[in-house]
């Protein structure tokens, strides 16, 4: 594509966002311009993301694997184990072997904006304005409360779960005190999308003569779970009949869109939970659906806020000549990935009971710290089975809409295509007309990417992203769970079983029904197919590698 004018591009992701929390996939949550979007755009039933965030953002700015890319196993994770260390692929940031979506933007002219999470590195030379940001206000770590209110960092005997809470923000290359730069009506939504405003509303005229890249990664709805009473006053009393029904109207909703099939068999809801919903006594019925309501109103504030840089966009005139997709970056939480012990060896349960008030009244607010749990997350991916870290559909199925008006043949449908979140550089490079560096990248050694471009799809040119209908061959890994496709077979590996299962998708989108005994041979393919995907992308999981042997002797 060689417009007169390259198009802007605004890339917006929610973090932590379910399969359909949003009303174009059939959520009761109000989401307008999302629906508007949808309406205007495409909405994608077979975007896949990786299990959790940190890997998916690297997939996203590289078009390439995770393994590849820096974040072959989640920082967090990799901070408490040495035989990770030095292995490339897992240094636990945005790596240099791979040429970042920004930079290679930058150096074609594009003025790179970004406003929101980060959590591809936290030193300064890993930050965001060092891999190609021209203006950046960012948080750059996993979590954080939403109000930025976190009484345990201002204590030498505490610290942040993830890294040292010094250090968590940056305005360009330039750290930010956090009580003294951060704004003191900070709401996470609200502030990211203020800052993107400002960036907007004040370019210079130079800077108005370049099309725009925008990137918007929101931290809602990842836990803690927190939002203006208001907007949580909107959803009182919606979810008091509990996760189980809501998941039942999400499911009926879906058919109805024609996101999933009439025929449907969802997955069946799993993860431990001290009650189910029919064991509560009301209280703890309260306590369950107002969390459930807190979240929904973070997601009606991405809406809400997502709204006004549309409507700006829309004042300026720049809208229809602009790229926007939005999506989340992994399946809905069903627990708390991020969750480790804090520092000094206090959990972080302790760290709740001190510094903050969980009661039922105080739900939602700054100084409260809840999480949903598996149930509620279970509803939001249904009738996919799992959730965030699991390698089937729930974790890595995600919803993505589209909208760019030159591709107006496609304006208002559902394509059910396979597609990843490793395709948007190469759909956005071809879209600006800007090819890949290849092999070499500002003075060094880069990989190409794995991802596809949606342009010949989306404009009409081919009928499916992949040659003949077919998908490329596309595996995933993350803390022991892995998962190898092709077509619609899926292997999933989860640890427990220690055993591979077999699904095809086409007539089992729940991975309910365990193939691998009726179909042996395309198992051993798949087998092979997994064994390719493990030594291209240099994968390594300490725990795994003697069960990969035992895969391997037996090709």
């Amino acid at each position: 594509m060689a417009p007169t004018k390259r198009p802007n591009f605004l890339i917006v992701v929610a973090d932590d966002l379910g399969f359909s929390d949003t009303g174009p996939y059939g959520s009761e949550i109000a989401t307008p311009i999302l629906d508007r979007l949808a309406a205007e755009g495409v909405s994608m039933t077979g975007f896949h993301t990786a299990s959790a965030c940190s890997p998916t953002r690297s997939m996203l700015l590289s078009g390439t694997d995770n393994h590849i890319a820096g974040l072959g196993q989640m920082a967090e994770f990799m901070r408490f184990r040495q035989d990770y260390h030095g292995r490339p692929g897992y240094e636990g940031y945005l790596n240099f072997r791979v040429a970042a979506l920004p930079e290679i933007l930058q150096d074609n002219g594009y003025l790179t904006l970004m406003s929101g999470k980060w959590h591809l590195g936290l030193t300064k030379e890993q930050s965001p304005s060092a891999r190609g940001f021209d203006k950046c206000f960012v948080y750059l770590a996993g979590s954080g409360n939403h109000f930025n209110n976190e009484p345990q960092l201002d204590r030498d005997d505490y610290g942040h779960s993830a890294l040292d809470g010094r250090k968590l923000w940056m305005r360009d290359d330039k750290f930010l005190d956090r009580k003294k730069d951060v704004p003191p009506d900070f709401y996470s939504t609200k502030s990211y999308t203020d800052g993107m405003l400002d960036y907007l509303e004040n370019r210079t005229a130079a800077e108005k003569e370049k099309p725009f890249f925008a990137y918007l990664p929101y931290t809602a709805p990842h836990w803690p779970l927190q939002a203006p009473q208001e907007v949580v006053a909107k959803y009182r009393e919606v979810y008091s009949d509990g996760p189980e029904a809501l998941r039942q109207r999400r499911i009926k909703a879906l058919i109805a869109r024609g996101l999933v099939p009439r025929d449907v068999e969802p997955a069946p809801m799993v993860g431990d939970v001290p009650k189910e919903w029919d064991e509560m006594n009301a209280v703890e019925k309260v306590e369950s659906a107002r969390k459930m309501e807190v979240y929904a109103a973070m997601v009606d504030q991405i809406d809400a806020h997502l709204a006004r840089v549309v409507a700006h966009l829309e004042t300026t005139g720049e809208l229809d000549d602009t790229f926007v997709l939005f999506m989340s970056d992994n399946g809905a939480e069903g627990k708390l990935m991020e969750a480790m012990p804090v520092s000094a060896g206090l959990p972080l349960g302790e760290i709740i009971g001190r510094f903050y008030d969980n009661s039922v009244d105080n739900i939602g607010n700054a100084d409260s710290f809840v999480w949903y749990g598996p149930r509620w997350a279970s509803a939001a991916t249904a009738p996919s089975r799992g959730w965030k870290s699991w390698t089937t559909e729930g974790g890595i199925r995600c919803p993505c809409i589209v909208r760019y008006p030159p591709f107006a043949q496609s304006c208002g449908t559902v394509t059910h295509e396979f597609t990843t979140v490793m395709d948007i550089l190469p759909t956005i490079l071809e879209m600006a007309g800007v090819k890949h560096p290849g092999p070499r990248f500002r003075g060094r050694d880069v990989v190409t990417p794995r991802g596809r471009s949606w342009v010949p799809f989306l404009d009409g040119r081919t009928k499916n992203v992949h040659e003949n209908g077919m998908q490329d061959v596309t595996g995933w890994e993350l803390f022991g769970q892995r998962a190898i496709r092709r077509g619609d077979w899926k292997a999933v590996f989860t640890p427990g079983p220690d055993e591979w299962e077999l699904f095809d998708l086409s007539k089992d989108p729940g991975e309910i029904r365990d193939r691998a005994k009726e179909e042996p041979r395309i198992l051993r393919e798949l087998m092979v197919e997994w064994e390719r995907y493990y030594q291209e992308t240099g994968m390594y999981d300490p725990d795994v590698e003697e069960s990969r042997a035992q895969v391997k002797a037996s090709l």
